[in-house]
């Protein structure tokens, strides 16, 4: 298993058997479900796109708090010409926000990245009152002008 520490605080922890029903119990706000899928789907978007889903269960000491799943390398247009890697799900349990564990998965997300060569962080949010457009500004990301699914892009850009 891999395990990204960072000191004492949290970690990220590859999803395994031992971890998988801690990973499953991760909830947002209910006002937030419309702006992500649930850990089940994004376990089985994992399964289908090995080598390019990235799942991470994020644990501070013994304590499931959330879980991300970045995209690395993906064929942004299906066609060749953009290449990208990013956050694809970030999911912070309804009563650990507000605590820097949505910061940390952002720049662990950011790390892993570097460590692969890449220059720049892609994220996809919905809009609304109780979205993350605020959350992903104040780290920095800037709307590039797209969409993907009806969803705002943004991009990072990893110094």
């Amino acid at each position: 298993m891999t395990t990204i520490t960072t000191g004492p605080g949290p970690r990220l922890e590859e999803i395994t058997p031992a971890n998988f029903e801690a990973a499953m119990g991760i909830r947002v706000r209910p006002d937030q479900e419309f702006a992500v899928s649930p850990v089940v789907k994004s376990l089985a978007e994992a399964y289908v796109h090995p080598g390019t889903a990235w799942p991470r269960l994020i644990v501070d000491e013994d304590r499931p708090v959330g879980f991300l799943m970045a995209f690395l390398d993906i064929d942004w247009h299906l066609d060749g010409t953009v290449i990208r890697s990013g956050l694809w799900r970030l999911n912070i349990a309804a009563d650990q926000q507000g605590r820097g564990y949505g910061r940390f998965a952002v720049e662990s997300v950011a790390a892993e990245i570097r460590r692969r060569g890449g220059k720049e962080l892609y994220v996809t949010w919905h809009e609304g009152p109780a979205g993350p457009s605020g959350f992903y500004a104040g780290l920095g990301f800037r709307p590039n002008g797209e969409l993907s699914e009806g969803e705002t892009v943004g991009v990072l850009e990893l110094p």
